[in-house]
């Protein structure tokens, strides 16, 4: 497994998303801590996951808890791996997603998942997403608390634009990691928010990096491209995908979700394709 680096701790160079093992359609506990374990197995070091990472109004953390046991009954050594974790986002349990910007909201949501992770302090905490009725500046100052109290080890933000970056690394004077960002063949817009990452050594997560969850099984059909390379290296057309975006900078670790062991063995072998020039060029210009 390759490695790259967020802030001053090395990861493996494809993560795990949890959050398709606990919203609406997710499957049996038994499968997501099999494949939370497939992916420790195969040296998957980085697990994202949010609070509102839930299905129903009342289990808030579902994935945090589910991760932390399967972490607590995985036979091997987890010691190295680092959960990634989210506050600032809500679920009421409609269906909807609202937020929460404030610091003290912030906080607090921060004390819960130590309980839940069952950690002294959380690996890499980010703000999930902008709150307009909440000044940014604000918000993101909760995670400079956070970090001198030593509640957290790392922040970082997610849905952030490059003004909203530059911001973020003056508020936390120098100490943002990572910027957490839709990212994939279909959705291209963060190209200028990589690039920024690129350019300051901040770790760039792409989240749905295969398209998301609805779409991931028909990338390669949706993007023709895709489904040649992939068929001229005889891998899935999603480790073509996977294998392009760590190709595009080395701050890059994507972080596909998944719920099925065989899945995000498929996603892990990825590290390990190597695409030449013109490949990437051709990648780079489809969709």
């Amino acid at each position: 497994m390759q490695s790259r680096r967020i802030g001053a701790v090395e990861v493996s160079a494809i993560g795990l998303g949890g959050m398709p093992m606990s919203i609406e359609g997710r499957p049996e506990e038994a499968r997501s801590v099999a494949t939370i374990h497939a992916a420790l197995d195969a040296g998957v070091t980085l697990i994202d996951t949010a609070d509102a990472y839930h299905w129903h109004a009342d289990e808030v953390g579902h994935n945090e808890s589910l991760i932390a046991k399967a972490l607590a009954s995985y036979g091997g050594d987890s010691d190295g791996v680092l959960v990634a974790t989210k506050g600032g986002h809500l679920r009421p349990g409609d269906g909807s997603w609202t937020l929460d910007g404030r610091p003290e909201h912030i906080k607090a949501a921060c004390e819960a998942s130590l309980r839940r992770l069952g950690v002294e302090a959380i690996g890499l905490y980010q703000f999930h997403r902008p709150d307009p009725a909440v000044p940014y500046e604000e918000s993101v100052g909760a995670l400079a608390e956070l970090l001198d109290a030593g509640k957290i080890r790392m922040a970082g933000i997610s849905n952030a634009s490059p003004d909203r970056i530059r911001l973020s690394q003056e508020i936390l004077g120098g100490r943002l990691v990572s910027v957490q960002n839709q990212f994939s063949p279909a959705y291209r817009s963060s190209e200028p928010e990589l690039t920024l990452c690129d350019e300051l050594g901040i770790a760039f997560l792409p989240w749905s990096p295969l398209g998301g969850i609805a779409h991931a099984g028909e990338l390669g059909s949706s993007y023709g491209e895709f489904a040649k390379v992939a068929a001229a290296h005889g891998v899935s057309p999603q480790q073509v995908c996977l294998a392009w975006l760590l190709a595009l900078s080395p701050v890059v670790v994507p972080i596909p979700g998944s719920s099925r062991p065989e899945t995000i063995r498929d996603s892990v072998a990825a590290a390990e394709l190597t695409l030449d020039a013109d490949e990437i060029t051709r990648l780079s210009a489809a969709g």
